[in-house]
């Protein structure tokens, strides 16, 4: 049902056979997964265990068996340290400090030139912001901070979980157009969302729901092969193909 997008020489993200379990449950039981270049959507309704993937290519998810590589080294590993720019859906960044602060704190925790600050302001559009108190901002601009200290070290891989939730239709536009031009510079992008409209912005889409991966494709792809449409109603066509092919197990997170 899946199809593996790109022409890659060799994928940005490899998965085999990774298995999580968390609080007794499985949350991801066996999955295979490959991602390349670009902008890539992963959708699926809330609990489905986006987060739990997102974490488990970035090293930060203890993970029961199975490999990820990324960049071709194991995830979560030391070279990838500066190569992998991660936003997780909660704010990252101190409600105390300024823009400009922030970003030169985490430039000295990642050990980035203190140079990259300005550029990074500048590349999320905050620099009529930067002398601001993150607690003075509003949502759209707290997670531009975010995604800035992402953003430090032109890291060659951006994950970012949930990035647009809550934001007005303009600034989810002016987002998804920033995560293009990276991508269009070399960084190769991985969006979650559980927003089935902004699956059109993606260059590849992995849809998913209770931990496994239902499609993988073009959003025209994926479209076509469940005779729909739209995204939303792809979707629900892939449930009902999986709910007939019997192992659906539960929701995940």
């Amino acid at each position: 049902m899946s199809a593996m997008g790109g022409s890659h020489a060799r994928p940005v993200i490899e998965i085999e056979g990774l298995t999580v379990v968390r609080g007794g449950h499985r949350v991801l039981e066996g999955l295979d997964l490959e991602v390349g270049a670009g902008v890539t959507g992963l959708l699926g309704p809330s609990g489905c265990g986006k987060s739990t993937l997102l974490r488990s290519i970035v090293g930060v998810q203890r993970i029961e068996a199975g490999t990820v590589t990324v960049l071709g080294e194991p995830g979560g590993s030391a070279p990838l340290r500066d190569r992998v720019g991660y936003m997780t859906q909660e704010s990252s960044v101190y409600d105390d400090l300024s823009v400009t602060e922030n970003l030169r704190f985490f430039a000295r925790v990642l050990g980035v030139d203190a140079g990259q600050v300005d550029p990074v302001i500048a590349t999320v559009d905050l620099e009529s912001h930067r002398d601001k108190v993150v607690r003075t901002l509003s949502g759209g601009q707290r997670s531009r901070v975010g995604l800035a200290v992402a953003l430090l070290g032109d890291p060659d891989l951006l994950v970012l979980d949930e990035p647009t939730v809550g934001l007005d239709p303009v600034l989810r536009r002016d987002l998804w157009g920033l995560f293009h031009r990276l991508a269009d510079d070399g960084t190769a992008v991985l969006i979650s969302s559980h927003v089935m409209d902004e699956a059109d912005r993606c260059e590849q889409l992995l849809l998913m729901r209770e931990g496994r991966i239902l499609a993988h494709d073009t959003p025209a792809a994926v479209k076509a092969a469940a005779g729909a449409d739209d995204i939303e109603s792809a979707f629900l066509a892939l449930v009902g193909e999986a709910g007939r092919s019997g192992d659906g197990d539960g929701g995940a997170a």
